[in-house]
């Protein structure tokens, strides 16, 4: 698609990996209105000169007309930024949950490919892998939650017609997959958290950096 038909562009949060092109998108894409929230233009600003005339500030809950489907914007019961912000597209059933769901994928060098779905996942690796970027990289306030309202956030995504979940950083979750990454999103706060990497695993990293 050329960037002169982009109509939409849409911010999940402030992280670099997320908007470290922002100003690049929004110039070459002129006809886009860019939907973020009050709050994320607020810790942002210092980094991104938004264009407000270009803007739609939307919220949690929101849920916006983008011409040919309805746009729905719905947290992710787990995030690292209070700016987070999912969408979910109800013409695909596709639901981008920005960080949530989180997992490593192996693969690197010397793999023939990186895993497209969540089904090509040892099962007991994809939910370890959850379970330790929801405590270690995203949300390690897990353990303070009160549990009937977190489960109430969760839920919310049970609620939608979801098709397929997209991650920033994991394979697709489709299928049966995505009631049972729910489920396991609903445990989080009573789940034995596995340790992060320390510096073993750096160690490892560089051995194999440097093998010749």
């Amino acid at each position: 698609m050329s960037p002169q038909r982009v109509k939409w562009v849409f911010i999940s949060h402030e992280d670099a990996d997320h908007v470290g092109n922002l100003d690049v998108v929004m110039d070459r894409c002129p006809d886009a209105t860019l939907v973020c929230s009050w709050a994320l233009m607020e810790r942002h600003t210092n980094a991104f000169e938004f264009p407000l005339e270009r803007c739609r500030w939307m919220d949690d809950r929101v849920t916006f007309d983008a011409g040919d489907r309805q746009i729905s914007l719905v947290r992710p019961p787990i995030y690292d930024s209070p700016t987070t912000r999912g969408l979910f597209d109800s013409q695909t059933g596709v639901y981008w949950a920005a960080d949530c769901f989180a997992t490593p994928v192996p693969g690197g060098a010397g793999a023939t490919a990186l895993a497209r779905n969540v089904d090509e996942l040892d099962y007991d690796f994809w939910v370890g892998g959850m379970t330790m970027f929801a405590f270690n990289a995203l949300a390690p306030w897990l353990r303070l939650v009160d549990r009937d309202r977190f489960a109430t956030e969760v839920q919310r995504l049970g609620e939608l017609e979801i098709s397929a979940i997209i991650s920033a950083h994991s394979p697709i979750i489709s299928g049966t997959r995505i009631a049972d990454a729910l489920a396991k999103i609903r445990a989080l706060p009573d789940a034995e958290c596995p340790p992060p990497p320390g510096q073993a695993a750096l160690d490892l990293i560089m051995a194999a950096t440097h093998a010749t």
